[in-house]
């Protein structure tokens, strides 16, 4: 049995779902990525430009890799569409609802790697990345075979969706590499780039737009164009400083990245559920009621969302977006929670209480911004009183 199908034995028995290997070369859709930048579509993630550079081949990581090893996990997990559909609980992108991905697929890859060097007798490490290194991971994984990019912007895999994880390990061995899809003319399909896969399907979005019309913040500005500076994961997980004022309606009551376009896309009807073990949803984290989430202080979130992704965002930027959920569903049951936060809460996290109470039917949440106001003695904070206060009702 040669190295490369060994390899990839290993790579599924340590819980992976699939695995392709590339020939290292200069990155694929690297222009294009850089056309994106370019356009300001990144926002605040000012790290993606000082990193760009390095995005142009992998050698800049590892000057010694010749084969770029892609793997896959699979996280979909079906939700109770009532649960999604009830505005008095916050929902969590399904990716985050177990264990963060990022330390589970790094074990896994950091073992990948100790045993393909125990295998050839290699004493260097090869680079392991799991959204932690300037790579261009959906476009080596197209080429490598497996999947396409899709009008989301996502890799769709056919046969499993677009509900996976992304990683990959740079090594200098020589592997067998597996033949990219052959990309079909343009006259093939209706719309959109299409490939052929080695099993004859044929990857493509064809006249498919559905994604496009599900973003509420028309953060797909057109077929396989992100504008992050609108998405409501960059908003709810990414973007540091205030929400724009504009957007907060349409963020409905997702408080931790969105799902929306991914759960409209027909590829993913007949995704299969996740089968690694630590990749089951934690109970606490399927759509907690709002009430329970704004009651939550920095120990309580810490704790309940330890080894979570959902930890990224911090207490104060996940408060904020609790604090717009509570807004959008308007219920007078938040009223004193939001009231706590306005007055005892750090500034980004007042500031969006103070907006939210301003929301709430039957006008509640106005007597206690008026009193704020008055006895505030924080400049930043009657802004944001006065700014609420001007602000129209959502929905109304």
């Amino acid at each position: 049995m040669s190295l490369t199908l060994r390899l990839k034995q290993h790579a599924l028995a340590l819980g992976f779902d699939r695995v392709a290997i590339a020939r290292v070369s200069p990155s694929p859709d690297y222009e294009r990525y850089l056309r994106w930048l370019q356009a300001g579509y990144a926002g605040d993630m000012h790290y993606l430009h000082r990193h760009a550079q390095l995005k142009a081949d992998p050698r800049n990581l590892l000057p010694e890799a010749r084969s770029l090893i892609l793997v896959t996990l699979v996280y979909h997990q079906p939700v109770d569409p009532a649960l999604r559909a009830d505005p008095s609980r916050g929902q969590i992108a399904t990716y985050a609802l177990a264990e963060d991905y990022h330390r589970l697929m790094r074990q896994a890859l950091i073992a990948l790697d100790r045993w393909l060097a125990g295998q050839t007798g290699r004493e260097s490490r090869g680079r392991v990345f799991v959204d932690s290194a300037p790579v261009l991971e959906r476009s080596w994984s197209m080429r490598a075979g497996l999947g396409f990019i899709g009008k989301n912007t996502c890799l769709i895999s056919p046969g499993v969706g677009s509900d996976i994880f992304l990683g990959g390990l740079l090594v200098p061995e020589t592997l067998a590499y597996d033949s990219p899809p052959q990309e079909l003319e343009q006259r093939h399909v209706r719309t959109g780039p299409a490939w052929r896969f080695e099993n004859g399907r044929v990857g493509t979005c064809g006249g498919c737009s559905r994604c496009l019309a599900a973003c509420p913040t028309a953060a797909l500005r057109e077929p396989y164009t992100l504008d992050a500076r609108r998405c409501i994961s960059y908003l709810t997980i990414e973007l540091r400083s205030a929400i724009p004022l504009e957007l907060r309606p349409l963020l409905g009551n997702w408080v931790f990245g969105c799902d929306l376009c991914q759960e409209v896309c027909p590829w993913n009807r007949r995704a299969p559920q996740a089968q690694h073990p630590r990749l089951r949803p934690h109970p606490d984290r399927i759509a907690p009621p709002l009430l329970d989430l704004l009651a939550l202080d920095e120990a309580g979130f810490a704790e309940r969302f330890r080894g979570s992704a959902v930890k990224r965002t911090r207490w104060s930027g996940f408060m904020r977006n609790v604090c717009v959920a509570a807004g959008n569903w308007g219920d007078p049951a938040v009223a004193p929670l939001l009231r706590h936060h306005l007055l005892s809460s750090p500034a980004l996290v007042a500031g969006h209480a103070a907006w939210a109470l301003a929301q709430l039917r039957g006008g509640v949440g106005r007597p206690i911004l008026e009193e704020a106001a008055a006895r505030s003695d924080r400049p930043e904070i009657r802004r944001a009183i006065l700014e609420a206060l001007m602000q129209p009702r959502s929905g109304a």
